[in-house]
């Protein structure tokens, strides 16, 4: 059973690509479910610079083998695509690479790209990657993930001019696809290697002085560089958008109540359904939270999928090896609420001793000094 609905989006934006939204959701998908997860997808775009013109939500019971979306879905996607002069579809899914590459065959002759939620994720990267390690670690990142695609590509030489049983020049060029990649994938862990390397030296070298580190995290958006920023002066690049900054930045923050200097790392935003290989290749930036001390869960107050998130953002941290680390959970943004739960908030999270802040105001800022300098 495939149910599913479209709907037009108007919007004054003038030279951005032209976007379709695809998201594909279970049967089973609770409406507000549905509802957060299409709009994350609008601020990944928004963020990217893509001006939205159609949003297509599609529920089925299981995805469609070849295109994930179903011929018949595809054929009317395209059909949109056409009409309102699209550059861009984007899926809100994890598409395997035969399924994407169908999809592209459909509408190349278009010019239409056909990008699945990790394209997107490493679009916004590479926009917003100013290091060098980060662009190497969103190269990483893409290799992995275009890889499969690009020998499927070539696959598809090799049936068109090997023929079956022979050895055609598809065949020879997948094996070279494969070499390439390999290669360069190798090339790159090594130099990403070498940052992470003169990290390991500056901790262990941290270590000896006496220093404590504490490291800020968070969903992406959450007010984590604002925090940085309001804590130690850094000056650290905010935006209100999604991956604003992916490099770690170190800051010294000192702890008036027990006289104590320690070193305070924020780095990138967690997201929903963060792709394995996306947390892999930027292990090595999250070195910084994975041996830290103290953790510094930072919380949009305001969002109201805060729950979720918060969830979202500690299976991160499980995946990271870092659940175990002591948390502080620093409720952000409470100047955007008239009335703030605090109660229900710190007998829930009770464990994590619940402060409330505001960096934007600064309401709070010396209790959470106070609460990391108990804590570390």
């Amino acid at each position: 059973m495939v149910v599913s609905f479209w709907f037009r989006v108007y919007s004054i934006a003038m030279g951005n690509p032209r976007v379709i939204l695809i998201d594909v959701i279970s049967s089973h998908t609770k409406p507000e479910e549905a509802k957060r997860r299409l709009f994350e997808l609008e601020s990944l775009t928004h963020t990217y610079g893509g001006m939205i013109v159609v949003k297509v939500i599609q529920k089925r019971v299981t995805p469609d083998y070849k295109t994930y979306i179903g011929p018949g879905k595809l054929q009317e996607v395209v059909e949109l695509a056409e009409l309102e002069k699209v550059d861009i579809i984007i899926i809100n899914n994890l598409l395997k690479p035969h399924q994407i590459f169908n999809i592209e065959r459909m509408v190349e002759r278009k010019g239409i790209k056909v990008w699945d939620r990790i394209d997107l994720i490493l679009k916004i990267f590479q926009k917003h990657a100013d290091t060098t390690e980060a662009k190497l670690q969103i190269r990483l990142a893409g290799i992995r993930h275009m890889g499969p695609r690009i020998y499927r590509m070539g696959l598809e030489l090799s049936q068109q001019a090997g023929g079956i049983g022979t050895r055609g020049s598809g065949e020879t060029n997948i094996e070279q696809m494969k070499r390439h990649l390999a290669e360069e994938e190798r090339t790159i862990k090594k130099q990403i290697g070498k940052y992470s390397n003169t990290r390991s030296l500056h901790r262990d070298r941290r270590q000896r002085l006496g220093f404590k580190t504490v490291s800020i995290v968070g969903y992406t958006n959450a007010g984590k560089s604002s925090l940085l920023n309001v804590l130690t002066k850094k000056g650290a690049y905010v935006a209100d958008e999604l991956f604003a900054t992916l490099d770690t930045r170190v800051s010294k923050l000192w702890l008036p109540e027990v006289e104590q200097q320690v070193l305070l790392s924020d780095t990138i935003g967690f997201i929903q359904d963060l792709p394995p290989q996306l947390i892999q290749a930027f292990k090595s930036t999250l070195e910084e939270t994975v041996h830290a001390d103290l953790i510094l869960h930072v919380i949009d107050a305001s969002d109201p999928y805060m729950s979720e998130k918060i969830e979202e953002v500690e299976e991160v941290l499980v995946a990271l090896d870092a659940a175990e680390t002591p948390k502080i959970y620093v409720f952000n943004k409470i100047d955007n609420l008239k009335r703030i739960p605090k109660v229900s908030l710190r007998k829930k999270y009770k464990e994590f001793k619940p402060v409330f802040v505001s960096c934007k105001d600064g309401i709070g800022l010396d209790d959470l000094k106070n609460i990391i300098g108990s804590s570390i």
